[in-house]
């Protein structure tokens, strides 16, 4: 059946702007990350990506190794955008990224500048795409030089194979280094993709932090897993639920629910009952709150499984305010967790 998205789409979603850029992303951005690989129905991907677009989603963020297997997200994807959406691809930013395992051998990982352009040629074919919105260097290597990854990413921009560059899981050090080379090379850095979540806050640490970093570069910035990778749902109040990433022991390790974290967890919980939502839509506005130093986040990164989570997860825009009591009751609860998967990208 044909596609006719919402024609109020654009009518509920905040848009905020990249930095200094020209672009706008939505308040809230769709990963596929998670089931968007041959492991899940296509039917069921065709069903969460036309209602996120009728809900005013114009970002999909991809990466070339998402799946399972390696590259099926990116290939399914291509198969959704040819079904439904070539029709509106002026109407969407889409990204993707290498830096992580991807093929066998010494070129199939990190950011050496061979790595980083065939797998651009190799995302673009699968999505049948000439181009993509943003390219991103998906975590540091510490053996290849910064001048050579963020050259690689510039001449991404200069070829036509992508509009923006992006960097992800960089330290707030390096963030500033990569942003000087690529303002050098005339490519400015659109964009920093860190993890960040009410848990993991790393993000605020530092002299620069994170985001004073960005305010300087005049980059923006977009959360990945705000949820921590489903910690900060309702889905844990009780235990471990059967078929939830924990009980599948993959990017949730059973071990980061531990008493104090499910404390912390209930203590959020409650807070949220309070403000009429949900864990996962106060986890989401919080990560979009102005930061107390530095620029605020762009853009909360989220995955879902189905409609209905799609549609919980979006429902965090109807309230992004927050009070000061609110923000200090938070914090009780709203502390370092060890729960970031990637904090060794930061030590690269």
């Amino acid at each position: 059946m044909t596609f006719h998205p919402a024609e109020d789409r654009y009518d509920s979603m905040p848009y905020r702007r990249v930095g200094r850029s020209g672009l706008l992303l939505p308040a809230v951005s769709l990963g596929l990350w998670h089931n968007f690989g041959d492991d899940r129905s296509f039917g069921v991907q065709r069903e969460i990506l036309r209602r996120a677009f009728d809900l005013g989603v114009t970002h999909v963020d991809l990466a070339n190794n998402y799946g399972p297997p390696y590259g099926s997200a990116e290939t399914n994807f291509g198969r959704h955008l040819r079904d439904d959406f070539r029709p509106f691809r002026d109407e969407l930013v889409i990204s993707s990224k290498a830096g992580y395992d991807m093929w066998p051998g010494p070129y199939g990982n990190f950011g050496s500048r061979k790595y980083l352009l065939a797998s651009l040629d190799q995302s673009l074919e699968r999505m049948g795409l000439d181009y993509v919105d943003i390219f991103y260097s998906h975590r540091p290597d510490p053996g290849t030089p910064i001048e050579e990854t963020m050259g690689a990413l510039d001449t991404a921009v200069r070829s036509g194979r992508a509009l923006y560059a992006g960097i992800s899981s960089y330290s707030p050090q390096r963030t500033v280094e990569a942003a000087a080379i690529l303002a050098d090379l005339g490519t400015p850095l659109l964009i920093h993709q860190p993890s960040y979540s009410m848990l993991n806050r790393w993000t605020e640490e530092g002299e620069p932090n994170l985001y004073e970093a960005l305010e300087q570069t005049g980059a923006g910035s977009i959360a990945f897993s705000p949820l921590a990778q489903g910690l900060l749902t309702s889905k844990y109040l009780d235990g471990i639920p059967d078929g939830s990433r924990a009980a599948a022991d993959s990017s949730l390790d059973a071990g980061q629910l531990s008493e104090e974290n499910l404390r912390r967890i209930r203590g959020l919980h409650g807070i949220a009952e309070g403000r009429g939502q949900s864990l996962a839509q106060m986890a989401i506005a919080w990560v979009l709150r102005p930061q107390t130093r530095g620029t605020p986040v762009t853009s909360a990164l989220i995955g879902a499984s189905s409609v209905r989570q799609l549609e919980d997860s979006l429902a965090a825009v109807q309230n992004l305010a927050f009070t000061a009591e609110e923000l200090h009751a938070i914090d009780e609860f709203a502390v370092e967790s060890d729960i970031n998967l990637w904090a060794g990208a930061l030590e690269a």
